[in-house]
Protein backbone atom coordinates (compact mmCIF):
# COMPACT_ATOMS: atom_id res chain seq x y z
CA UNK A 1 0.00 0.00 0.00
CA UNK A 2 1.80 3.52 -1.07
CA UNK A 3 2.16 5.98 1.18
CA UNK A 4 0.05 9.19 1.52
CA UNK A 5 2.30 12.59 1.59
CA UNK A 6 1.66 14.83 4.75
CA UNK A 7 1.60 17.69 2.07
CA UNK A 8 -0.99 16.08 -0.38
CA UNK A 9 -3.69 15.49 2.11
CA UNK A 10 -7.67 17.12 2.30
CA UNK A 11 -8.54 18.61 5.57
CA UNK A 12 -7.45 21.54 7.61
CA UNK A 13 -4.66 22.98 9.51
CA UNK A 14 -4.65 25.29 12.55
CA UNK A 15 -2.10 27.77 11.52
CA UNK A 16 -1.15 31.52 13.28
CA UNK A 17 -4.59 31.50 14.59
CA UNK A 18 -6.77 30.42 11.58
CA UNK A 19 -7.81 27.30 9.80
CA UNK A 20 -5.70 26.74 6.51
CA UNK A 21 -6.61 24.32 3.61
CA UNK A 22 -3.98 21.22 4.06
CA UNK A 23 -2.06 21.69 1.00
CA UNK A 24 -1.63 25.33 1.48
CA UNK A 25 -0.05 25.39 4.89
CA UNK A 26 3.59 26.28 4.08
CA UNK A 27 6.55 27.46 5.77
CA UNK A 28 9.27 29.09 3.29
CA UNK A 29 12.68 27.40 2.51
CA UNK A 30 14.52 29.65 4.72
CA UNK A 31 13.02 29.19 7.83
CA UNK A 32 15.01 29.52 10.69
CA UNK A 33 13.16 26.45 12.00
CA UNK A 34 14.30 24.46 9.29
CA UNK A 35 17.90 25.59 9.29
CA UNK A 36 18.64 26.02 12.87
CA UNK A 37 15.92 23.69 14.51
CA UNK A 38 14.71 26.01 16.64
CA UNK A 39 11.39 24.46 16.78
CA UNK A 40 9.19 22.62 19.22
CA UNK A 41 6.38 20.37 19.12
CA UNK A 42 4.20 17.80 21.16
CA UNK A 43 2.53 14.36 19.88
CA UNK A 44 -0.87 13.65 21.01
CA UNK A 45 -3.65 11.42 20.86
CA UNK A 46 -7.48 11.86 21.02
CA UNK A 47 -10.08 8.91 21.85
CA UNK A 48 -13.38 9.09 21.96
CA UNK A 49 -13.25 12.59 21.01
CA UNK A 50 -11.02 13.96 23.61
CA UNK A 51 -7.06 14.77 23.66
CA UNK A 52 -5.65 12.48 26.08
CA UNK A 53 -3.79 14.84 29.09
CA UNK A 54 -4.38 17.77 26.75
CA UNK A 55 -3.78 20.11 28.89
CA UNK A 56 -0.36 18.48 30.43
CA UNK A 57 0.85 18.08 26.55
CA UNK A 58 0.01 22.36 25.96
CA UNK A 59 2.24 23.13 29.06
CA UNK A 60 4.67 21.26 27.92
CA UNK A 61 5.15 23.33 24.55
CA UNK A 62 4.92 26.60 25.86
CA UNK A 63 7.88 25.14 28.12
CA UNK A 64 9.99 23.64 25.47
CA UNK A 65 9.50 26.80 23.48
CA UNK A 66 10.96 29.25 26.46
CA UNK A 67 13.89 26.47 26.93
CA UNK A 68 14.58 27.69 23.67
CA UNK A 69 14.13 31.30 24.31
CA UNK A 70 11.02 32.10 22.43
CA UNK A 71 7.63 32.52 23.94
CA UNK A 72 4.44 31.24 22.12
CA UNK A 73 2.19 34.27 20.99
CA UNK A 74 -0.98 32.74 22.08
CA UNK A 75 -2.28 31.67 25.45
CA UNK A 76 -2.07 27.93 26.70
CA UNK A 77 -6.11 27.95 26.80
CA UNK A 78 -6.37 29.28 23.20
CA UNK A 79 -3.51 26.20 21.97
CA UNK A 80 -6.15 23.76 23.82
CA UNK A 81 -8.88 24.96 22.26
CA UNK A 82 -7.39 25.39 18.98
CA UNK A 83 -5.96 21.72 19.27
CA UNK A 84 -9.62 20.19 19.90
CA UNK A 85 -11.36 22.00 17.32
CA UNK A 86 -8.37 21.30 14.47
CA UNK A 87 -9.62 17.34 15.20
CA UNK A 88 -13.85 18.56 15.10
CA UNK A 89 -12.97 20.17 11.74
CA UNK A 90 -11.20 17.07 10.51
CA UNK A 91 -14.17 15.33 11.25
CA UNK A 92 -11.77 13.33 13.82
CA UNK A 93 -12.80 11.61 16.80
CA UNK A 94 -10.07 9.05 17.03
CA UNK A 95 -6.32 10.56 15.80
CA UNK A 96 -2.82 12.14 16.45
CA UNK A 97 -2.32 15.46 16.83
CA UNK A 98 0.52 17.22 16.44
CA UNK A 99 0.92 21.19 17.36
CA UNK A 100 4.01 22.66 16.53
CA UNK A 101 5.67 25.98 16.94
CA UNK A 102 8.93 27.34 15.26
CA UNK A 103 10.88 30.68 14.50
CA UNK A 104 9.95 32.12 11.18
CA UNK A 105 12.42 33.41 7.93
CA UNK A 106 12.76 37.06 9.06
CA UNK A 107 16.55 36.32 9.93
CA UNK A 108 18.66 33.90 8.24
CA UNK A 109 21.79 33.42 11.31
CA UNK A 110 22.07 31.79 14.62
CA UNK A 111 20.60 34.35 16.46
CA UNK A 112 17.83 35.12 15.60
CA UNK A 113 16.02 36.84 18.52
CA UNK A 114 13.13 39.01 15.97
CA UNK A 115 11.90 35.93 14.56
CA UNK A 116 8.38 35.51 14.43
CA UNK A 117 7.27 32.56 16.00
CA UNK A 118 4.90 30.37 14.07
CA UNK A 119 2.80 27.72 15.46
CA UNK A 120 0.77 24.96 13.87
CA UNK A 121 -1.51 22.02 14.55
CA UNK A 122 -2.29 19.17 12.43
CA UNK A 123 -4.57 16.18 13.14
CA UNK A 124 -4.91 12.64 11.47
CA UNK A 125 -6.18 9.25 11.81
CA UNK A 126 -3.02 7.19 13.10
CA UNK A 127 -3.27 3.34 14.02
CA UNK A 128 -1.48 2.11 16.71
CA UNK A 129 2.30 2.57 16.11
CA UNK A 130 2.47 -1.32 16.60
CA UNK A 131 0.07 -3.66 15.41
CA UNK A 132 -1.80 -5.70 17.72
CA UNK A 133 -0.59 -8.89 17.09
CA UNK A 134 3.22 -7.38 17.72
CA UNK A 135 2.01 -6.02 20.80
CA UNK A 136 0.90 -8.71 22.44
CA UNK A 137 4.20 -11.33 21.34
CA UNK A 138 6.50 -7.99 22.40
CA UNK A 139 8.59 -5.96 19.24
CA UNK A 140 12.01 -6.27 19.35
CA UNK A 141 14.49 -3.62 19.68
CA UNK A 142 18.93 -3.29 19.40
CA UNK A 143 20.98 -0.50 20.43
CA UNK A 144 21.40 2.66 19.32
CA UNK A 145 25.01 4.06 17.83
CA UNK A 146 23.94 7.41 19.31
CA UNK A 147 23.68 7.86 23.17
CA UNK A 148 21.54 10.75 24.53
CA UNK A 149 23.29 13.91 25.56
CA UNK A 150 24.05 15.88 29.14
CA UNK A 151 21.53 18.52 29.80
CA UNK A 152 25.20 20.56 29.97
CA UNK A 153 25.39 19.64 26.40
CA UNK A 154 21.55 19.86 25.14
CA UNK A 155 18.31 21.29 26.07
CA UNK A 156 17.12 17.78 27.19
CA UNK A 157 14.23 19.02 28.92
CA UNK A 158 12.58 20.02 25.87
CA UNK A 159 10.46 18.38 23.18
CA UNK A 160 12.84 19.98 20.82
CA UNK A 161 13.04 19.18 16.55
CA UNK A 162 16.56 18.85 16.89
CA UNK A 163 17.03 16.68 19.97
CA UNK A 164 15.24 13.93 17.32
CA UNK A 165 18.32 13.79 15.06
CA UNK A 166 20.22 10.78 16.58
CA UNK A 167 16.62 9.14 16.90
CA UNK A 168 15.80 9.09 13.60
CA UNK A 169 19.61 7.88 12.40
CA UNK A 170 18.62 5.46 15.01
CA UNK A 171 15.74 4.53 14.19
CA UNK A 172 16.04 3.71 10.71
CA UNK A 173 19.64 1.77 11.02
CA UNK A 174 17.37 -1.13 13.54
CA UNK A 175 14.57 -0.99 11.23
CA UNK A 176 17.25 -2.12 8.18
CA UNK A 177 18.13 -4.55 10.52
CA UNK A 178 15.00 -5.73 11.26
CA UNK A 179 13.89 -4.57 14.51
CA UNK A 180 11.48 -2.29 15.25
CA UNK A 181 13.29 -0.33 17.38
CA UNK A 182 16.58 0.99 19.18
CA UNK A 183 17.43 1.52 22.92
CA UNK A 184 19.44 4.23 23.43
CA UNK A 185 21.81 4.32 26.23
CA UNK A 186 22.89 8.47 27.87
CA UNK A 187 26.05 9.78 27.79
CA UNK A 188 27.28 8.01 30.61
CA UNK A 189 25.89 4.24 29.68
CA UNK A 190 23.00 4.23 31.55
CA UNK A 191 20.02 2.78 29.75
CA UNK A 192 17.98 5.73 28.68
CA UNK A 193 14.80 5.12 26.41
CA UNK A 194 13.93 4.36 22.87
CA UNK A 195 13.69 6.61 19.92
CA UNK A 196 10.50 7.87 21.24
CA UNK A 197 8.80 6.44 24.18
CA UNK A 198 10.02 5.53 27.75
CA UNK A 199 10.93 1.99 29.15
CA UNK A 200 9.83 0.03 32.14
CA UNK A 201 11.38 -3.05 33.86
CA UNK A 202 10.37 -5.89 35.73
CA UNK A 203 11.75 -7.67 38.22
CA UNK A 204 10.27 -10.40 41.27
CA UNK A 205 6.96 -7.94 40.31
CA UNK A 206 8.61 -4.53 40.90
CA UNK A 207 9.04 -1.99 38.23
CA UNK A 208 12.45 -0.20 37.28
CA UNK A 209 12.42 2.89 35.11
CA UNK A 210 15.38 4.96 34.26
CA UNK A 211 15.62 8.24 35.79
CA UNK A 212 14.62 10.37 33.48
CA UNK A 213 17.01 13.25 33.93
CA UNK A 214 18.37 13.92 30.05
CA UNK A 215 15.15 12.84 28.69
CA UNK A 216 11.66 13.86 28.77
CA UNK A 217 10.13 12.05 31.61
CA UNK A 218 6.81 11.72 29.03
CA UNK A 219 3.50 12.00 30.42
CA UNK A 220 2.52 8.87 29.08
CA UNK A 221 5.27 7.69 31.61
CA UNK A 222 3.78 9.31 34.65
CA UNK A 223 0.48 8.12 33.65
CA UNK A 224 1.50 4.23 33.29
CA UNK A 225 3.31 5.18 36.41
CA UNK A 226 -0.01 6.17 38.30
CA UNK A 227 -1.72 2.85 36.82
CA UNK A 228 1.21 0.33 38.49
CA UNK A 229 0.57 2.50 41.73
CA UNK A 230 -2.85 2.18 41.75
CA UNK A 231 -2.62 -1.41 41.28
CA UNK A 232 -0.12 -2.06 44.16
CA UNK A 233 3.11 -2.56 42.22
CA UNK A 234 6.03 -0.31 43.64
CA UNK A 235 7.87 1.39 41.03
CA UNK A 236 11.58 2.25 41.40
CA UNK A 237 12.86 5.13 39.54
CA UNK A 238 16.81 5.34 38.97
CA UNK A 239 19.65 4.54 36.75
CA UNK A 240 19.76 1.25 35.00
CA UNK A 241 22.99 -0.19 33.60
CA UNK A 242 22.50 -2.21 29.88
CA UNK A 243 24.01 -5.47 31.93
CA UNK A 244 21.15 -5.15 34.52
CA UNK A 245 18.68 -6.39 31.46
CA UNK A 246 19.90 -10.19 32.40
CA UNK A 247 17.97 -10.05 35.70
CA UNK A 248 14.74 -8.58 34.31
CA UNK A 249 11.77 -10.51 33.04
CA UNK A 250 9.68 -8.06 31.58
CA UNK A 251 10.17 -5.02 29.36
CA UNK A 252 7.75 -2.43 27.91
CA UNK A 253 7.73 0.43 26.53
CA UNK A 254 5.60 3.92 26.93
CA UNK A 255 4.43 6.81 24.42
CA UNK A 256 2.15 8.49 23.39
CA UNK A 257 2.83 6.67 19.49
CA UNK A 258 3.56 4.00 21.21
CA UNK A 259 1.07 4.06 24.08
CA UNK A 260 1.85 0.34 26.01
CA UNK A 261 3.71 -2.29 24.02
CA UNK A 262 5.81 -5.12 25.69
CA UNK A 263 9.24 -5.46 24.58
CA UNK A 264 10.61 -9.15 23.38
CA UNK A 265 14.17 -8.57 22.74
CA UNK A 266 16.63 -5.66 23.48
CA UNK A 267 19.73 -6.38 21.86
CA UNK A 268 21.19 -9.93 23.55
CA UNK A 269 18.28 -9.72 26.26
CA UNK A 270 15.58 -11.41 26.08
CA UNK A 271 12.12 -10.48 27.77
CA UNK A 272 8.63 -12.49 27.77
CA UNK A 273 5.32 -10.40 27.81
CA UNK A 274 3.77 -10.96 30.96
CA UNK A 275 0.84 -10.36 33.54
CA UNK A 276 2.53 -6.96 34.18
CA UNK A 277 3.00 -5.79 31.02
CA UNK A 278 -0.17 -7.00 29.05
CA UNK A 279 -2.54 -6.00 32.14
CA UNK A 280 -1.39 -2.10 32.13
CA UNK A 281 -1.59 -2.11 28.41
CA UNK A 282 -5.28 -3.01 28.84
CA UNK A 283 -5.56 -0.95 31.48
CA UNK A 284 -4.07 2.26 29.69
CA UNK A 285 -6.22 1.40 26.91
CA UNK A 286 -9.16 1.76 29.20
CA UNK A 287 -7.44 4.52 31.05
CA UNK A 288 -7.27 7.01 27.76
CA UNK A 289 -11.03 6.18 26.33
CA UNK A 290 -12.24 6.92 30.18
CA UNK A 291 -13.41 3.46 30.57
CA UNK A 292 -10.72 3.31 34.03
CA UNK A 293 -10.57 6.32 36.38
CA UNK A 294 -7.04 7.50 36.89
CA UNK A 295 -5.04 6.59 40.12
Amino acid sequence: MSLVPYDDRDGWIWQDGQFIPWREAKVHVLTHGLHYASSVFEGERMYGGEIFKLAEHTRRLFRSAEILDFQIPYTEDEINTASTQTCVRNGLSDCYVRPIAWRGSEIMGVAAQSATIHVAIAAWEWPSYFKPEEKAKGVALTWAKYRRPSPETAPTASKAAGLYMICTISKHAAEREGFADAMMLDWRGYVAEATGANVFFVRDGVLHTPEPDCFLDGITRRSVMALAKGKGFEVVQRHILPEELSSFSECFIVGTAAEVTPVAQVGEYRFTPGNISLSLMDDYARLVRRELQPA
